[in-house]
C-alpha cells in the first residue's frame, strides 16, 4: 500500500515546534526542506529538524543540489490565511456514522486506490474528527473536508454523503501523491494549503497551521502502523 513505507516521513513532526529554521536544503527536484542544522553521514545528508538529534530526515547526496542559510523570517502579512478549525455542523437527517461504517468506506477506497487505510483514517481524524457533517469556516466540508469547488473537480456531488467524500478525498490525495512523486509530506501539505502554497514556496509553506497539520496526520499515521505491526507481531506469537 502506498503509504506505508513512507512512515520515516514521521520525523518532520518536528516542525511543528520548531520557531525558525536556520538552514535549507534545496533539492534538484525543485523542492526545499528546511532544517536547523545537518550532518554528513557516509553517502547521505541527515538534516536535523530540530537542535536535538532525535528528528531528522536523510537525503542522497544525489538528490542535493546545495544547503543555504536561511536568514531571519519577515513577519507574514495578516492576510495569510491559515486552514481554520472546524466547525460541526448539527444534523438530524442522516442516520450517524459508526466507526465500523467508516472503516469499510476507508479500506474500500484504500484498495481502490493503493492507499494505506491507516493514512487515510489519519487525515480524516484530522480534518474532520469523523464528523460527516463538519464544515470549517473557510467553507470545506465533510469528513475529508473538501471545498466545493474542489469536490466538483472531483465529482462529488454532495460532500456531506460519506461515501462520496471519501472517494473524493481519496481520488485527491492519490492525485497529490503521483504530483510529488510518492512526497507524503507535500501531498499533505498541499491537501490542506493548496498545491499553489506548496509551488510558491518550493516546500511546505511557513504558514504554522499546514506545518501543525503535515505534523498531526504523520504523528497519527505512524502510531497507526506501529500499533498494526505490534499486533501483528503478537498474533504471529500467539499462532507458534
Amino acid at each position: 500500500m502506498r503509504g506505508t513505507l513512507l512512515i520515516t516521513v514521521g520525523l518532520i513532526a518536528a516542525l511543528a515546534s520548531t520557531a525558525h529554521a536556520a538552514e535549507r536544503i534545496i533539492l534538484r527536484n525543485g523542492f526545499d526542506y528546511p532544517c536547523d542544522h545537518h550532518a554528513q553521514h557516509e553517502d547521505r545528508v541527515r538534516a536535523y529538524l530540530s537542535s536535538g538529534e532525535d528528528s531528522y530526515q536523510d537525503f542522497t547526496l544525489k538528490e542535493i543540489d546545495r544547503i543555504e542559510p536561511v536568514p531571519d523570517p519577515p513577519a507574514l502579512p495578516e492576510s495569510t490565511p491559515p486552514a481554520p478549525p472546524q466547525i460541526a455542523r448539527s444534523t438530524s437527517l442522516d442516520a450517524e456514522l459508526s466507526p465500523a461504517d467508516l472503516g469499510e468506506m476507508l479500506n474500500k477506497a484504500g484498495q481502490e486506490y493503493n492507499l494505506d487505510v491507516d493514512l487515510l483514517a489519519s487525515l480524516v481524524k484530522a480534518e474532520s474528527g469523523g464528523n460527516a457533517h463538519a464544515v470549517s469556516r473557510a467553507g470545506a466540508q465533510g469528513l475529508m473536508q473538501l471545498m466545493p469547488g474542489t469536490a466538483k473537480d472531483l465529482g462529488v456531488d454532495d460532500s456531506f454523503k460519506p461515501e462520496e467524500n471519501v472517494r473524493g478525498g481519496s481520488t485527491y490525495l492519490n492525485k497529490l501523491l503521483t504530483d510529488y512523486h510518492e512526497n507524503l509530506t507535500l501531498a499533505l501539505a498541499a491537501y490542506n494549503a493548496g498545491p499553489e502554497a506548496v509551488a510558491k514556496y518550493h516546500g511546505i509553506p511557513p504558514y504554522r497551521e499546514t506545518q501543525a497539520y503535515v505534523a498531526r496526520v504523520i504523528h497519527e499515521f505512524n502510531r497507526r502502523v506501529l500499533a498494526r505491526e505490534a499486533e501483528a507481531r503478537r498474533a504471529a506469537m500467539q499462532a507458534r
